[in-house]
C-alpha cells in the first residue's frame, strides 16, 4: 500500500483501529489491535512522513531547533497541535504532563507542542512564552506561527495529537480532548513495538526550560482581581503562584492564602492548596474562587482562616446539566465567578454565578434556596447550568439553555433597573453577551458576527454593536455610577469601555501594544493580556489584572492617571513591619519598575578599608507625600561581585522624604577584583495628597569602583540626587 498525504492517507487505518477496539472488552484485546494496526502502517510500501520542522521556526524550552529527521530520531514522538487560548487544549495538558512522567525521554518518547495559533496576538513568541510559563508547559514548543506544518498535515481542530514513529512516519492521530486512554495505549505499544525492532534510542534532548529564567516577582500571570463593598480590600488571584492575596488598597498584605506550588487541600490558610485559580468574589469576609485547574469552587472564610470546597470534585466533568449538591457535582474549569440575586429572592447576593469555560456554559450554585429565570425552586448547595447548552458557539435565544458561549471567561452583574443584566465576556467569540436576570434571555452586545459558528470575527475596531471588534476579552466589570462596562481586551491589550444602551465600544487604556509602560495617560500607557478588572464601588478607581506584566494597574478614572498598586515581599508571604534588614535575601528585594532610570555615577578610586557614605537626596513631584503604609525603601546590589556586600546593612527603609537616610558602605579588606560596580536603588511609593492613587517609582544609581592598594583614605561622601 501507498500511503497518501496528510492526515488523509491515515484515516482509513486509523478509523478501522477505532471501531475494532469500541468492540473490545478487554486489556488485552486493545492492545492486541493497536500491535496489529502498527505491524499494518509498518509495512506499507512508503511511510506517511510528516514534514521536517522548518529551520526558520522559533523553538521554547529547548537550547536549539530540533529537527525531526536528526534530533528525534529514533522517538516515539507526540505532536500536540494547540493555540494557547483554547480550553480543550488546556484540558489535555495534564494527560500530556502525567504521559510525560510515565515515560521519559531516555525511554524513547518526546512530546512537542506545536502552537499554531488562532489569534493574531498568538503568533507572537513572547506571547507563546508567558503561555508555556503559565501552563508550566516543560516540552519542546515550536511556533508554527503561519500554520505551514498545520496545513501541510491538513489538521483541522485544536487540540489534535499526532503520534509518530521513530522514521518520522505517523502512526496515530486524536483529535479534541478526552481521550487519554488511547493516548496512553497508542504510546505504550508504539514504544514497545519499536524498541522490538530495535529503532528506539535514549538520546537527550538539550532542554532549556524559561521557567528556570524567572526573576522573582510578587504576582506571577494575576489572572482576576476584585474589591469589596468598603472598597479598601482587594482579592487577587495570584494565578502563577497557585494562591489568593487580599489586601488593602494601599498594597498592604492582610492575608495569602494557598500557594506557591499547585494543589488541591482544603484547611488552614498555610495547609490550602489550589490549581491557578481565576476568578474571586468577596462579600463581607467571605471569598468564592474559582480554582480553574482543580475544576472547583473554593470558599476562604477571612474570619475563621479557613478554607472548603463548596462545588466541583476535583476531576474534570462532562455533565452539561448539572443539579446535584455543589460538592458533589461535577464541573469543568470554572474561570469566573460573581454574586447575583434568585428571582423574587429575600436574600440578597444568594447566587453565585459560574463562567463555565470547559463546557462554555454559565453555571449557577445556589447559596440559600431560591430560584433562577425560567426555573424551578431549588435547595441550598445546588449547583447546575444556567445558560448554554455546552455547544461552542456564539448563538443567542430567548431561552437559556438553547443558546450558545464560546469559552466564557468573565462575568459581571448590573442588578439595578433598567439593566438587570448577568454581562458575559465571552472569549473564544470575542463578544460581550447579556443575560436578562428577569427571564434568562441571551443576547448580542458588541463584538463578533451574526453568524453564530463563526468564532473568528475578531480585531480591534471601536464602533456600535457588530461593528465593534474584541479579540479574545477575558474580563468585564459594571461601573454603576456611570453606567459604563469595562473591558479587558486581553488579546487587544487594551481597556475598553462599552456604554449598554447605545452599544457604544471604545477604547479606554492602552496602545494596543503588548508592552509594560505608565504613561502620563490612558493611552499612552500600555498593557500585555490584561485578564481581570473591577471598579470600585465609589466608580473613581479602576483596578486591573496585568496579567502577563505580573502587576496590578490602578486607572483613576477622575485623573486619567495611571499607577502601580505596591506590593511588598507578596513572593514570600512575609509582611515587612520592622526596620532595615542585614544580609536581606534577594528574592526578598523589591522590584524596581523597567521604567526606573539607571543613572551612571562617575567612577571612584577606593582602597581596601575605606569607608564611604552615599547621602540619599530624592525629591518628590509637587502635591505629594509619601504613602506611610507602604514602605520606601532603598537596597544594594553588586551583580556578581556579591563579596563587596558581605557583612554589610543592604536595604532599609525611607520613612521621611524630608530625612532622607545615608548609607554606609566599607571597602572590604579582601577585595576578590580590582573593579566592582555597585547598584544603590530606591523605591519609593507615594501618593498626591488629593487621591488614594498610590504611585511607585524607582531609580538606579551605578557606582563603579577603581580598587588601589594605596593607603586609606578618609570617609568620602557621594550624593546621590534625584527629582521624580
Amino acid at each position: 500500500m501507498a500511503a497518501g498525504g496528510g492526515l488523509a492517507g491515515l484515516l482509513p487505518a486509523q478509523s478501522q483501529l477505532d471501531c475494532a477496539l469500541e468492540e473490545a472488552t478487554t486489556a488485552q484485546e486493545k492492545e492486541n489491535l493497536v500491535y496489529q494496526h502498527l505491524r499494518k502502517v509498518d509495512t506499507w510500501e512508503r511511510d506517511l512522513k510528516v514534514p521536517e520542522f522548518g529551520a526558520d521556526l522559533q523553538w521554547l524550552n529547548t537550547e536549539e531547533s530540533l529537527s525531526l529527521y536528526k534530533d528525534l530520531c529514533g522517538k516515539v514522538v507526540v505532536l500536540d497541535f494547540f493555540t494557547y487560548c483554547c480550553i480543550n487544549c488546556i484540558h489535555i495538558l495534564p494527560d500530556l504532563h502525567e504521559l510525560e512522567q510515565k515515560y521519559s525521554v531516555k525511554d524513547g518518547l518526546l512530546v512537542v507542542g506545536v502552537h499554531s495559533a488562532k489569534f493574531p496576538n498568538e503568533k507572537v513568541l513572547d506571547n507563546i512564552k508567558s503561555a508555556v510559563l503559565r501552563y508550566n508547559i516543560t516540552h519542546p514548543v515550536v511556533n508554527d506561527a503561519d500554520a505551514t506544518l498545520w496545513h501541510e498535515l491538513e489538521v483541522s481542530c485544536w487540540p489534535t495529537l499526532i503520534i509518530v514513529g521513530p522514521r518520522g512516519n505517523m502512526l496515530f492521530t486524536l483529535v479534541g480532548e478526552g481521550h487519554k486512554d488511547k493516548l496512553f495505549l497508542f504510546t505504550s505499544i508504539a514504544l514497545k513495538y519499536y524498541r522490538e525492532q530495535g529503532q528506539i534510542n535514549g538520546n537527550k534532548i538539550r532542554a532549556q526550560l524559561y521557567r528556570d529564567y524567572l526573576p522573582p516577582s510578587p504576582l506571577l500571570f494575576p489572572g482576576k482581581i476584585t474589591v469589596d463593598n468598603s472598597g479598601d480590600r482587594l482579592v487577587i488571584a495570584d494565578t502563577g503562584h497557585h494562591r489568593i492575596v487580599v489586601v488593602r488598597k494601599n498594597g498592604q498584605i492582610l492575608h495569602i492564602v494557598g500557594g506557591p506550588n499547585s494543589g488541591r487541600k482544603d484547611g488552614t490558610f498555610s495547609e490550602a492548596l489550589f490549581s491557578s485559580p481565576q476568578g474571586v468574589a468577596i462579600k463581607n469576609n467571605i471569598i468564592y474562587v474559582a480554582d480553574t485547574e482543580n475544576h472547583l469552587i473554593r470558599k476562604i472564610d477571612l474570619q475563621l482562616e479557613m478554607v472548603s470546597t463548596v462545588a466541583g470534585v476535583g476531576l474534570q466533568g462532562t455533565d452539561k446539566e448539572g443539579g446535584a449538591k455543589g460538592e458533589e457535582q461535577p464541573i469543568s474549569s470554572p474561570w469566573d465567578v460573581v454574586f447575583g440575586t434568585s428571582v423574587s429572592s429575600t436574600h440578597e447576593d444568594d447566587v453565585l454565578w459560574i463562567a463555565m469555560a470547559g463546557t462554555h456554559q454559565i453555571w449557577a450554585l445556589m447559596l440559600e434556596c431560591g430560584k433562577l429565570p425560567k426555573g424551578s425552586d431549588l435547595k441550598k448547595g445546588t449547583c447546575l447550568r444556567f445558560a448554554g447548552s455546552g455547544n461552542e458557539e456564539n448563538r443567542n435565544n430567548a431561552y437559556p439553555h438553547k443558546a450558545g458561549f464560546a469559552q466564557p471567561s468573565g462575568l459581571t452583574v448590573a442588578a439595578e433597573e433598567p439593566w438587570n443584566y448577568l454581562f458575559v465576556a465571552d472569549s473564544e467569540s470575542s463578544t460581550l453577551r447579556t443575560i436578562s436576570l428577569k427571564d434568562g434571555a441571551v443576547k448580542h452586545l458588541v463584538g463578533g458576527e451574526r453568524d453564530p459558528m463563526n468564532l473568528f470575527a475578531f480585531g480591534d475596531i471601536d464602533g456600535a454593536g457588530i461593528n465593534a471588534k474584541l479579540q479574545h476579552p477575558l474580563g468585564v466589570t459594571w461601573d454603576k455610577k456611570r453606567n459604563l462596562l469595562y473591558v479587558a481586551d486581553s488579546y487587544n491589550h487594551k481597556i475598553k469601555f462599552v456604554d449598554p444602551k447605545m452599544k457604544n465600544c471604545a477604547t479606554l487604556a492602552g496602545t494596543g501594544e503588548a508592552s509594560n509602560v505608565i504613561g502620563s495617560s490612558f493611552t499612552s500607557s500600555t498593557f500585555n493580556e490584561p485578564g481581570g478588572l473591577c471598579v470600585e464601588d465609589g466608580g473613581r478607581l479602576l483596578y486591573v489584572a496585568d496579567t502577563n506584566n505580573h502587576q496590578i494597574k490602578v486607572l483613576d478614572l477622575e485623573t486619567k492617571i495611571v499607577s502601580l498598586l505596591p506590593l511588598q515581599n507578596a513572593n514570600t508571604g512575609d509582611i515587612q513591619d520592622g526596620p532595615s534588614v542585614q544580609k536581606t535575601d534577594k528574592t526578598k528585594l523589591p522590584k524596581l519598575p523597567k521604567s526606573a532610570p539607571n543613572l551612571q555615577l562617575p567612577s571612584l578610586t577606593v582602597s581596601p578599608g575605606q569607608a564611604l557614605q552615599f547621602a540619599l537626596k530624592l525629591s518628590l513631584p509637587p502635591n505629594t507625600k509619601l504613602t506611610e503604609e507602604a514602605p520606601s525603601s532603598w537596597f544594594l546590589t553588586s551583580e556578581g561581585s556579591e563579596w563587596l556586600l558581605h557583612e554589610q546593612d543592604t536595604y532599609g527603609e525611607i520613612e521621611d522624604i524630608c530625612k532622607q537616610p545615608i548609607i554606609p558602605l566599607r571597602i572590604p579588606m579582601n577585595c576578590l577584583s580590582s573593579e566592582v560596580v555597585l547598584s544603590i536603588k530606591a523605591c519609593l511609593y507615594y501618593c498626591s495628597k488629593d487621591s488614594s492613587a498610590c504611585m511607585m517609582k524607582g531609580v538606579s544609581f551605578n557606582q563603579t569602583f577603581h580598587i588601589a592598594n594605596s593607603s586609606q583614605g578618609r570617609t568620602s561622601q557621594i550624593e546621590l540626587i534625584y527629582a521624580f
